[in-house]
Parts: C-alpha cells; structure tokens; sequence
C-alpha cells in the first residue's frame, strides 16, 4: 500500500473519530457514529481486505475511546470488526457493477444497521443492559443509520470532489 493511502485512512479515521466525539448526542444520549460512515468510505476507496480489517480495527478502537456507554468499548470493538468483514464481502460482488454513490449510500444504511445490531446484541447480553432489543434498534439503530447514510453520501462527495481539485491520486 502506498504512502499517499496510508495517509488519506489515517485522516479519515482521525477525523471520523473527531466527528464521533463533538458531535451532540441525539436520542437519549447516544450519538451518530460518523467513524462508522469513515470507515466505509475507506472501505469504498480502497478494495483490499487487509485495509478493511486493518481500520475495522482501529475505528473500533476509536469508537471504544469515545464511548459513554458502560460495555460500550468492548461491544465498538466487536462490532466494527465483524461489520467491516461483512460490508467487505457483501460490496465485493457489486464493486464493478454499481456506481460508488450507490455503494457508499447500501454500504452506510446496511452497515450502520448490522454494527447497532450487533452492538445492541454485545451490550445486552454480555453487560446486563436491560432494555429490549427492538425498541432500541427502533429508537436508537434505524435513526442513526438515516444519519450515517446522509452524512456518509455529503463525506464522500466532498472527499471526492477535495481529491479531485487538488489532483490527488488515489
């Protein structure tokens, strides 16, 4: 991997995990998780498998640090890696089929839904979280995956459009 990629990832996981941090929490304390969204548009950008895992790893590291949920670092961790595998293997049959617009909106909304529902998953049943699982997927998991996805379809754009104006290979 050259240095010019390995530069561009590592920027968009720290500002993912920047974006995760300031932003407000909306719905009973639980924030949007922009670095999800960064870590599809890594994952869009670069086609690889050791660059999904390597930053599944590293935003799940991210996320864990910035986390203000009781089993919310263990439960990031989990989910970030076992929803980059996911998202890597489910965007591997369309990569030459379907425009990057299209990819990186699925990606977002079904990636941002498979990581809460795991997360959802790690938190309740390993450290005794007890509310039930659907009215927080309702609540907290389908509104956040409409917010990844509109903000991860505005990052990649812009991201896109930054690239292309200053003549940045990638």
């Amino acid at each position: 991997m050259n240095i010019r990629k390995l530069t561009t990832n590592a920027l968009l996981l720290a500002v993912g995990a920047v974006l995760h941090q300031i932003s407000p929490p909306l719905f009973f304390g639980v924030k949007p998780d922009f670095s999800l969204a960064m870590l599809f548009i890594i994952m869009i950008m670069n086609e690889d498998y050791q660059t999904t895992l390597i930053c599944g790893i590293i935003a799940g590291v991210f996320a864990a640090l910035t986390t203000a949920l009781p089993g919310g670092q263990p439960a990031n961790i989990i989910d970030k890696i076992i929803t980059s595998h996911i998202i890597f293997f489910l965007l591997k049959p369309i990569r030459n089929k379907l425009n990057n617009q299209i990819k990186i909106i699925a990606a977002t909304a079904i990636g941002t839904i498979i990581s809460g529902s795991i997360f959802l998953t790690v938190v309740i049943e390993f450290f005794g979280f007890k509310q039930p699982f659907y009215g927080l997927f309702v609540g907290l998991v389908l509104p956040t995956a409409l917010i990844n996805t509109v903000v991860g379809f505005i990052l990649y754009n812009a991201l896109n459009l930054a690239l292309k104006r200053s003549k940045f290979a990638r």
